[in-house]
């Protein structure tokens, strides 16, 4: 294994070259005897570690590390100083140093030891910074697929909103990426460092509801033997999602809404008021506002639950989308059960595009997992799908259909068609519907020679 390369400034000689004889068996040593020069090492060469002395020729130590941790992926730094004390000790970590030594009473065992810990926690920093990335490659946008006008949009309003504390409220219909775009917001947010907690409303009984979300006292009811912590702290410092929110009965709603206006709450079966610093996003694929209006909802909840709100659109409503997903979840599923599949042939993708798909996109994730199992080859076809996809046809008009030996453009062509019918001839309807805009309808129309509609 390479050895770690330590770069020691120091103005004084002796000090400089008994650092390097007493060091130099398990660190690469580069010296150097003033700010200016170890600037200019810093810039040739990538080091593990610098130990720098306080007072320098031109800068100081201090200084220098400030300069240093001010550049990606820094070095761990150790400050050495003959004018120990500690308040000098606070001023070198408010500057960035990991660590400080008195230079009056250093010994080489010890400062190999600092050293040692300096470069482990450097360490433990990169490998969490790491994981953050990957977190937000998983969670974050990245991973939320569509290039549709109307996804864009929410992409854009969920990269606004990420940094705030307010509360979301996001509809759509099952299977829509409610979840997804909540973990987006969280991992976007000054919260993703924090837990994000998930509550799936509609798998509980209302008594259970409330226990799970702010807990319980031994003894509150029967059954319960100890006292639990609930969700709300669990997700101290994070965000708490709560799926299918249209679920939860009138008392949970007066302690949810109690919450959201003081931040405080009671465990089941005590009276002392516990607060938390949780973010609030919610989910639904109920018309909240009118079980609102209707009086099967709290009004002033759902408005509370409603700062900001995201409507996610159905499927069919941004068909362009279909061939990422299917192509995202064919690379996942073709991964997972080991199998050389590759791509979709145009009859396999013809009769994605002319799917209304109610499920959504987990409705095509299954049917996805369904061709994957059964394809034989490198490309999966229309029969590997399921019966209910790869036998629809959807008419454009009595003369057209959307046939399975078109070739992509020419299917492309016919669903412009068809959006074009369906809405009357309107194209701005029809951008709508197919999820494009207007203007690149208009760029289609013109490239498939339709001018006339």
């Amino acid at each position: 294994m390479d050895k770690p390369i330590l770069l020691i400034v120091d103005d004084e000689k002796p000090t400089r070259d008994g650092l390097r004889a007493a060091l130099e068996d398990r660190y690469e040593i580069y010296t150097a005897p003033d700010a200016a020069a170890a600037t200019q090492l810093l810039s040739e060469e990538r080091f593990d570690a610098v130990l720098t002395d306080l007072r320098l020729p031109g800068n100081d130590g201090l200084k220098l590390i400030r300069q240093i941790k001010s550049q990606p992926k820094p070095p761990a730094c150790i400050l050495m100083t003959a004018y120990g004390s500690e308040e000098m000790a606070v001023d070198a970590m408010k500057h960035g140093a990991d660590d400080y030594i008195p230079k009056g009473r250093l010994q080489i065992d010890e400062l190999e030891l600092r050293i040692a810990r300096a470069l482990r926690s450097r360490d433990l920093e990169v490998e969490n910074r790491q994981l953050h990335q990957q977190l937000d490659s998983k969670f974050g946008l990245d991973h939320v697929i569509g290039k549709s006008a109307a996804m864009q949009g929410i992409f854009e309003v969920v990269r606004q909103i990420a940094p705030s504390r307010a509360s979301v409220l996001i509809l759509g219909e099952s299977g829509t990426g409610k979840e997804l775009i909540a973990k987006a917001i969280h991992q976007l947010s000054p919260r993703a460092r924090a837990p994000m907690v998930t509550v799936h409303c509609a798998a509980l009984a209302p008594t259970l509801l409330e226990s799970e979300l702010f807990g319980h006292e031994k003894g509150a009811f029967t059954g319960a033997i100890e006292r639990r912590i609930g969700r709300f702290e669990q997700a101290q410092g994070g965000t708490l999602f709560l799926d299918e929110i249209g679920e939860i009965d009138a008392s949970v709603q007066i302690k949810l809404l109690r919450f959201l206006g003081e931040r405080t709450f009671e465990r089941v079966g005590s009276s002392q008021t516990q607060t938390a610093d949780v973010r609030i996003l919610a989910a639904t694929n109920k018309d909240l506002g009118e079980l609102a209006r209707t009086g099967k909802f709290r009004e002033d909840l759902y408005f509370r639950l409603r700062v900001v709100e995201i409507h996610l659109p159905p499927l069919r409503e941004r068909a362009t989308d279909i061939p990422l997903l299917a192509q995202s979840f064919l690379r996942e599923l073709a991964a997972e059960n080991e199998k050389p599949i590759r791509e979709f042939d145009a009859s396999a993708m013809h009769a994605l595009l002319a799917h209304t798909w109610p499920g959504n996109a987990r409705e095509l994730r299954s049917a996805i997992e369904h061709a994957v199992v059964l394809c034989r080859g490198n490309s999966i076809k229309a029969n590997d799908l399921p019966p209910a996809i790869s036998g629809h046809t959807s008419p454009i008009n009595t003369r057209n259909v959307i046939r399975k030996d078109l070739t992509l453009a020419e299917a492309e062509k016919a669903m412009i068609i068809r959006a074009l019918n369906e809405c009357g001839g309107h194209r701005t309807e029809a951008a709508i519907k197919l999820g494009v805009s207007r203007r690149t309808l208009h760029r289609k129309i013109l490239e498939y020679k339709m001018p006339g509609l």
